[in-house]
């Protein structure tokens, strides 16, 4: 698996600079799953916490289809992972659980996310609302969001890799 992880140029425009850091990102959590068989990919950080990285590739895509898809365009295929039953369902792993089916969903809701903020300017409102105030977000603030929910989310990536097989880094 070939991993682009680029920052973005520093004179970049804004757009290109917001989506450079948010595909950097991406790539981020990509590399910190790089080399791990299923069962590594599985492994808890701590009890009894149950985040692994699978389980954040899959909590992502889910994230990636909230924001790209059933806010930003008004289309809600439903969750991926959870349900109203089991609301962490993309946390909760089973043996039958891969990477191979976990990375190719996480990848498809990517490109969906390209595809439908293609549509969009910076400026542009979703055509969803926000659950607690009803009103519409702009591209901006959505690409700026989830900057940092991949930036936190990593943070964690980067510990539980470390607990695996020791690696470290950026």
């Amino acid at each position: 698996m070939t991993i682009d992880r680029t920052e973005p140029s520093t004179d970049a425009d804004e757009r290109t600079m917001l989506e450079g850091w948010l595909d950097y990102h991406r790539g981020t959590l990509a590399t910190k799953c790089a080399g791990l068989d299923d069962a590594q990919l599985r492994t808890a950080s701590v009890p009894p916490s149950e985040l692994s990285l699978l389980g954040l590739v899959r909590h992502m895509a889910e994230v990636e289809r909230g924001w790209f898809r059933k806010v930003l365009v008004d289309d809600d295929p439903g969750p991926i992972y959870f349900s109203d039953e089991d609301p962490d369902g993309e946390f909760h792993l089973t043996e039958a659980d891969t990477w191979d089916e976990a990375h190719a969903t996480w990848q498809s809701e990517i490109e969906i996310a390209r595809h439908n903020a293609a549509r969009f300017a910076l400026d542009d409102f979703s055509k969803g609302t926000s659950k607690s105030t009803g009103t519409p977000f702009n591209l901006r603030w959505i690409y700026t969001h989830m900057i940092e929910e991949y930036a936190r989310h990593n943070g964690h990536a980067d510990l539980i890799r470390e607990r695996i097989d020791g690696a470290t880094g950026d």
